[in-house]
């Protein structure tokens, strides 16, 4: 073991990685969420331009437009969540993820999609905030001065439904890019071939978000296999199995509990399928002693990210 075996290191360790998140999102999250409440706001400008604020918002629109359903929810009172207008409207949530991320139904979909919108705006007319939208109410045109309101307000509310995801994003780009950088200094290349498993790659290799086949209950084989990816596949020089890492950032002990049970499943299916298994950690963030002493007794090891050189004792350098 690497570090699942030193409690005595714990807290010391937690501590300096607790530093680090700070700094990092000291650093990055303002700006990220500046930037983002930008576009946002340009975002509904160009909605209420379009829809003749809000006015003529109707299914055809929606149909034209399904990305800007994201937008829509944000001229609620309260701004409602995708699962919320689900319910409301009686519709499948995956339709309105699909929606939002603009993607092209075919088939029964167009069908579905159609029903749906047809049920959605009703729900969206009905939740629309009227002290942000006056206008709607009064039956008048609204003064610049309203539109620059309504789209500080709405194009906030947006933004901050978008920070949380990209953060996470930009915390796992750049544990990989570490990872990335590490690994290329040590001789090792890096190979996307989606057709690979990961127990099949060749010795020397790496690669992201790679699916690894297991059995999907690891107590009865005979529900058969999963394809269950890994944050990234390492093949060592030296060795026939790979080593299999997850990148976990957190900004609070809180959260980080509520994945162990994710991890554990996806742990047992592992040596359920492979054996003996050490599925390993990349760790940043607020990680303690609770968490970790979970994981090591589960058959996790970990690395934390401000002392990449632990992963020296599984990672041999190419000769």
């Amino acid at each position: 073991m690497i570090n699942a075996d030193k409690p005595n290191r714990w807290n010391e360790d937690t501590q300096a990685s607790i530093l680090q998140y700070n700094d990092w999102f000291f650093n990055y999250a303002p700006s990220t969420y500046q930037s983002a409440r930008g576009e946002c706001i340009e975002s509904v400008q160009r909605l209420l331009d379009d829809t003749d604020y809000l006015r003529s918002l109707d299914e055809q629109y929606l149909w034209d437009n399904p990305e800007n359903l994201a937008i829509v929810r944000m001229f609620c009172a309260p701004p409602i969540a995708r699962e919320r207008l689900a319910g409301l409207a009686q519709v499948s949530k995956s339709i309105v993820q699909s929606m939002e991320k603009g993607s092209v139904p075919r088939g029964r979909s167009r069908v579905q999609r159609k029903e749906a919108i047809s049920r959605m705006i009703p729900v969206l007319k009905r939740l629309t905030d009227t002290q942000l939208c006056a206008w709607l109410t009064e039956g008048s045109c609204p003064s610049d001065r309203e539109i620059e309101i309504a789209s500080c307000v709405a194009g906030d509310r947006l933004c901050g439904s978008l920070t949380d995801p990209l953060i996470r994003n930009e915390q796992e780009h750049r544990q990989l890019s570490k990872l990335d950088a590490y690994l290329d200094a040590r001789g090792y290349r890096r190979v996307e071939d989606s057709s690979v498993q990961a127990f099949d790659m060749h010795p020397g290799t790496y690669s992201h978000h790679k699916n690894v086949s297991m059995y999907k209950n690891a107590t009865d084989t005979s529900d058969g296999m999963v394809n269950t990816p890994v944050d990234m596949a390492i093949m060592p020089f030296n060795s026939n199995r790979p080593l299999l890492i997850e990148c976990k950032c957190a900004g609070d002990a809180t959260n980080t509990n509520k994945r162990r049970k994710e991890e554990d499943t996806k742990v047992s299916q592992l040596r359920g399928t492979y054996g003996d298994v050490t599925l390993y950690l990349f760790l940043c963030g607020y990680f303690e002693a609770t968490y970790l002493g979970y994981e090591a007794a589960n058959h996790m090891d970990w690395v934390w990210e401000h002392r990449i050189e632990d992963f020296n004792e599984l990672v041999p350098r190419a000769e």
